[in-house]
Order: C-alpha cells, then structure tokens, then sequence
C-alpha cells in the first residue's frame, strides 16, 4: 500500500516524464552514431584510428565521469548539476552536428561524454529525492529504466529514419528540443537536492577515479577489437586497477569521500550492484553478436532490422511492470532471481534454437523471453541500490551503479565476443585452409565481415559454400556465447536468492530494510 503522508503528488509524475528524456537521450547517443558512421566517414574522410575515437570517446569519458558526476551532484544539487549539464550537452551537440574535420568531431563527442555523464546520475538521484513511497520509487525507477535501455534500441531507428532524409549531422541534433524543454521546465517541476553536510570535492579522488576507470575500459575495448589479449591491453587493465585500489584506499580515509565505499558492506547495495553489472555483460555481449547475425546471416538492413527488434522492448516493458506489481507481495530478491532466471532460459533458448537458416521470429522469441527476464530483474536491482543508499548519497549510488554497469558492458562484449570469434575461427579453419591461402584465407578465418568481403570477390561457386560455412561457424560461434551467458546468468540467479532473500521492502507490509530514510535529506522546494 501506498504510504499517503510521502506519496508524490502529479507534480513529481510529470518532472518523472521529463527526467525520462535526458536518460532516454544519454543511452541513444551510444547506439545512433552506428547508423551514421559511413556517412560522416564519406564526408570527414577519417583515418581508421579517427572512426575508433569517434565511436567511442563518448562512453569513455562518460564512463570515466560518473563517479565524479554523480558524487558533484551531490555536493552542489543534483537539479544544478542536471540543467548544467544540458547546456554542455545541447552545445556539443550543434558542434558534432556541423563538424567540419575528424578532430572536431572527436572534440565534440568528448564533450557530449562530458554532459552524458550529468544526465544519467542526476535524473536517477533526483528520482530517489522525489520519491519517497518504496511503491512509487519502484515504479518510478521501472519507468526511467525503460527510457534509458530503450535508447539503444531506438536509436538506430531514428538514426535510420534521420539519414533517409537528412544529413548525417541531423543525428545530433534531435537532442537540442529535449535539451531546451529541461531547461525550460526543471526549475518550475523538480524539486533540488542535494547533501547540506557534503564537503568539498577532492581533486586527488577525482584524478585516482579517472586513473582507475579509464584505463580498464580502454583495455577491455582493445581486446574485444582485436579479439584476443595482447599485452599492452593487459598492461593498461592493470594500471587501472592498481589505480582503483590506491582511490580505494584513499576514500576509506576522508572525512568526506568520493564514494562511500561503505556501501559495499549492506548486502542490498552490494548484490543488486554486482547483479546490474552481469546483467548489462550478458546483454551487451549477446546484442552485438546479434545484430551481425541478422544483418549478415539474415541479410537485413541496418534500419529493418532495428524495427524488427521492436517487440523486444515491450518484453522490457512487460518485465519491468510484472516485477513491480509482484515484488508487493514476494520479497524483491526471489522476484531479481526469477528475472535472472528468465534471462537464463532466454539464452538457452538462442544456444538451442538458432541455426543460420532460422527465421526472424525464432530470434525475436528468444530475445523478447530474455529481455522479459532483464526487464523484471534490472528496475529491481537499481531500486535496491537507490534505496539501500541514503538519500543524501543518491548521486554517489547513482554514478556506483551506471559505472558498474558500463564495465560490465565493455567487458561482456570483450569476453562473449571472444569466445564467439574462437569458436567461428576454429569452426571455419578447415575451410580456409582447404579453399583460400594468404590473406584471403586469414581475412575469411579472422571475422565474419572478413569471410562475406573475400566471397563477393571469388567466383560464384566457390563464394557460396564459403558463406555457408561461415555462416553455419558463425552462429555455432553465437550458441557457445548464448550458452555462456545462461550459465553465468543461472549462477547468477542463485547468488541473488541467498544474498537477498532477507531485503525487505516497505510496499510488502514489512519493515525495509533496504530503504533507510534520514531524517534531513537535503530537499529544497523552488
């Protein structure tokens, strides 16, 4: 049951709407650059290093900045910090949208990585200030999650919808009215907040944290790209995490840290974080090798086939309002384990029935059973970390868990990717080897985009058995990955019914125990 004396009002339902925009936009800009890439590279005239850095500078300094961001938040006012952002974000954007060389756009996707990393923290902090009912939170919480995992999945389409018309610049430029409507509205419908014992921020934290981050992600990168460890890649894992422990260790001595890294000592934080991150690894490292199943094996265009994966995001929707509606009368730990479940089966389902000649519908099935099951569990996960965390430390927790979750991303893609190239390189050896020598033959055994770019140049009787097999190494490639991944999930969903299953939640009728609410939590009115 609602609690009447902090139930929010419409006010805060309609500043929830607009908080779902800049999540919404935060989460696109990672996908909708894909669609626009050979266009900008036709008209920039890139190096191949330039495309890399335009790719991905934008999620590694949004990576790098969360933590920062979130915890800045929190010290001078999450709703300050939200429409600062927005400025910073609008005005990169114009400047990527009419970008006139490589460097400038590198330039500008850096500093739309510098505002992303506002948007997502403050939004998701400002939601655990302005929504105090467990209930409500969890509902509020199950609506920014499908706003932010629905970015990616709408951004090819309105990249695609953008470029049929436009120029590649245009991409940029949606986010400008979205943009202007939060400056426009956010000071009259969301409510500051911010931590009034916070003390000043520590340039040392700030470097140590970057330090940490960074690195690692770029490492985690460098060998999902050259599918394989090298050693420079290696070396730069390891000065990051050398790096973390020295801005661990840093933290547990301030008076007023970065983070708290006490919160790693209340199993609902620590659990639900570590939960959101093995979610995001299966996810992400399934959802690339998909989309070159159904753009390569398939033969689906860019655009077609974001439409056709459509109905996975009303699986999303569908997990996200069952687990809020159960979670009233189940504990939310059996509800996360049962999502991580779904998942599992989602998963198993694409290891066991996906072939090369499968029809759209049979992968669309399995996705949708397995979004179905990372619906239910992620809105939970992320409200047991906003709610296991004071209110005056909701940017800190924010920016905890978004960074979580862009490691466990990068690191799905390297480790799932790697192990669908081992098995698709080890599959297709024979073939090559018996068909194509030299370049050809390294090309072809290297990638599946290799093996597709040596057929269009062999004579046709000998491309087409060179596509069928790699098509058929290809997705035995996809199974051992999708079978990974139901695997980890299944342990995963284990982990999460012991270590949780004694977090209780105020909307059951039960004292919480993840919901801790101070009596001061810094809340302003305007």
């Amino acid at each position: 049951m609602t609690n009447t004396s902090t139930a929010a009002g419409r006010k805060e339902w309609v500043g929830l709407a607009v908080l779902a925009l800049p999540a919404l936009l935060a989460s696109m800009d990672l996908s909708v650059l894909f669609m626009a890439a050979p266009w900008l590279s036709a008209d920039l005239e890139p190096s191949g290093t330039q495309l890399l850095w335009i790719m991905d500078i934008y999620g590694f300094l949004m990576a790098g900045l969360l933590i920062t961001m979130g915890t800045l938040g929190d010290r001078i006012g999450r709703r300050r910090l939200l429409l600062t952002g927005s400025v910073a974000f609008g005005a990169a954007s114009v400047l990527a949208a009419y970008a006139t060389s490589p460097e400038m756009l590198i330039a500008a996707r850096a500093l739309l990585g510098i505002g992303g990393a506002t948007l997502a923290p403050s939004t998701l902090s400002l939601i655990r200030n302005m929504f105090h009912d467990p209930d409500q939170r969890r509902a509020a919480i199950g609506v920014w999650t499908m706003a932010f995992t629905g970015g990616v999945a709408v951004g090819p389409i309105i990249g695609g919808l953008l470029l049929e018309n436009f120029w590649w610049g245009s991409v940029f430029l949606i986010n400008l009215p979205v943009m202007a409507l939060l400056l426009i509205v956010g000071p009259l419908l969301l409510p500051e907040s911010k931590d009034a014992q916070a003390g000043r921020l520590d340039p040392v934290s700030v470097a140590l944290s970057l330090a940490a981050v960074l690195p690692v992600i770029y490492g985690i990168k460098q060998i999902a790209e050259h599918v394989g460890v090298t050693t420079p890649a290696v070396g730069t894992i390891v000065a990051g995490v050398a790096m973390g422990a020295l801005f661990i260790r840093r933290q547990r001595t301030l008076p007023t840290p970065l983070i708290d890294v006490q919160l790693f000592r209340r199993a609902a934080f620590s659990v639900a974080t570590g939960s959101n991150a093995i979610l995001i690894f299966a996810s992400a490292g399934m959802g690339v090798i998909a989309v070159q199943y159904i753009q390569i094996v398939l033969g689906m265009s860019p655009f077609t086939a974001a439409v056709a994966m459509l109905p996975t995001v009303a699986g999303t929707v569908v997990g996200i309002a069952t687990a809020n509606i159960v979670v009233r009368w189940i504990r939310p730990g059996f509800v996360v384990a049962a999502g991580v479940l779904t998942a599992s089966i989602g998963f198993a389902m694409v290891a066991l029935m996906v072939e090369a000649d499968s029809a759209v519908a049979v992968v669309i099935s399995c996705y949708t059973v397995m979004v179905l099951g990372i619906g239910m569990a992620v809105s939970l996960v992320v409200d047991l970390i906003m709610g296991s965390a004071p209110p005056e430390r909701s940017g800190s927790a924010a920016a905890i868990s978004e960074t979580g979750a862009e490691f466990g991303g990068a690191l799905g893609i390297a480790v799932l990717g790697s192990v669908a190239t081992a098995v698709y390189r080890d599959d297709l050896g024979g073939v090559v080897a018996d068909g194509l020598s030299g370049a050809a033959a390294d090309a072809a055994g290297g990638s599946l985009g290799g093996a597709v770019a040596v057929a269009e140049s062999l004579p046709e009787q000998a491309a087409g058995p060179l596509l069928q097999a790699a098509f058929h190494a290809y997705v035995n490639g996809f199974n051992v990955s999708a079978a990974v991944g139901a695997g980890l999930l299944a342990g995963m969903a284990v982990v999460a019914a012991i270590l949780l299953r004694g977090v209780r939640t105020a909307g059951s009728g039960e004292a919480s125990a993840a919901v801790p609410e101070p009596a001061n939590d810094g809340i302003s009115r305007p």
